[in-house]
């Protein structure tokens, strides 16, 4: 029995908005780790960034998530949590790890300025790089890869919901 569905993938892939949705139709409880992060550090993402660094931030990140635990919830994650293995190992453990995966060109629409989103990106870096970087990532912690190109957010929920079945 796995207790909680880990929700990966870049931003902009719709992993809050799915992960409410899914949290609603299994009775599970909903958790943003974004939110996590910003409630025990007292600052927005963007500000926690902006005064630690990237390298700051994702080991805050880190060590945040290597310590948190919730029980029977759709978890959405940052994107950069990939980078944490800590995190990773703890939020994987007794969990259902899906990867949302929106192809590069889709994701870049959708995005639209990644500096208000507190998108975790290097100075100088593209989205491209950034992209390519991480989806080896996101491929190595999934459990289950949703496909999301051509899906509404209802599709992208029934897809997962099939792979679930099984896990649930």
């Amino acid at each position: 029995m796995h207790k909680n569905i880990i929700l990966i993938g870049m931003p902009g892939v719709g992993k809050s908005t799915v992960g409410v949705i899914l949290a609603k139709i299994l009775g599970y409880s909903f958790v943003d780790t974004d939110l996590v992060i910003q409630n025990k550090e007292k600052m927005l993402l963007k500000d926690i960034i902006s005064q630690k660094g990237i390298d700051g931030f994702i080991d805050t990140e880190n060590r945040i998530l290597s310590r948190f635990s919730a029980e029977r919830s759709v978890i959405a994650t940052g994107g950069s949590v990939v980078y944490g293995k800590d995190a990773m190992a703890n939020l994987s453990k007794d969990s259902v790890v899906v990867y949302l995966k929106l192809d590069y060109n889709k994701l870049k629409y959708r995005l639209g300025n990644i500096k208000n989103r507190g998108v975790v990106i290097r100075k100088g870096q593209s989205l491209s790089a950034l992209y390519k970087e991480r989806v080896p990532l996101y491929e190595k912690y999934a459990d289950v890869i949703i496909d999301e190109n051509g899906c509404n957010i209802e599709k992208t929920v029934n897809k997962i919901m099939a792979e679930l079945k099984n896990s649930l």
